[in-house]
């Protein structure tokens, strides 16, 4: 569900007891863990995390207006979720990800990018912190500069054909 919310607190403040609790949970260990870089802010109606254009002048490739997106944490009609940007992004990212998650016993309920849960108590904090922790603003920068480039070269392949 999409929030009106102009600012983080606000958003926290219009949720139900529970997942304020668990969304102000996950929210620390995000904070916590965050690389230098990136900003909090509210972002396509959830909380988000982003490069802010005064560091990547180019924004979002989607909508260059807004900043880069890294990862986001919204609650949704049915379930809570975080969005990790670099988890569909970044291979060896997702790959460790998973194989981290693996190791907790806990079943991942994930799409692309999508961490969803019900409860806090269905995600391991620990390795939402060291992936958040793991990729500093520089190399979400690479990553997104290198998906930019290996999109633009398709699109020139396509057109001379």
């Amino acid at each position: 569900m999409t929030s009106k919310a102009k600012s983080v607190p606000e958003y926290i403040k219009g949720l139900p007891d529970d997942r304020r609790a668990a969304i102000s949970a996950v929210r620390k260990v995000i904070l916590d863990n965050l690389p230098a870089g990136y900003e909090e802010c509210m972002n396509y109606g959830m909380i988000g995390y982003v490069i802010p254009h005064r560091l990547y002048p180019a924004g979002y490739h989607c909508d260059p207006k807004q900043p880069m997106p890294f990862a986001g944490l919204a609650s949704q009609k049915n379930h809570m979720a975080i969005y990790v940007m670099t988890v569909y992004g970044d291979n060896d990212t997702e790959k460790w990800f998973r194989k981290a998650w693996a190791a907790t016993g806990k079943k991942l309920d994930m799409g692309k990018c999508c961490i969803r849960f019900k409860q806090l108590a269905d995600i391991p904090l620990d390795v939402i912190g060291k992936l958040i922790a793991r990729v500093p603003v520089k190399d979400w920068i690479a990553v997104a500069e290198q998906a930019r480039a290996d999109r633009d070269r398709r699109a020139t392949k396509r057109k001379s054909k």
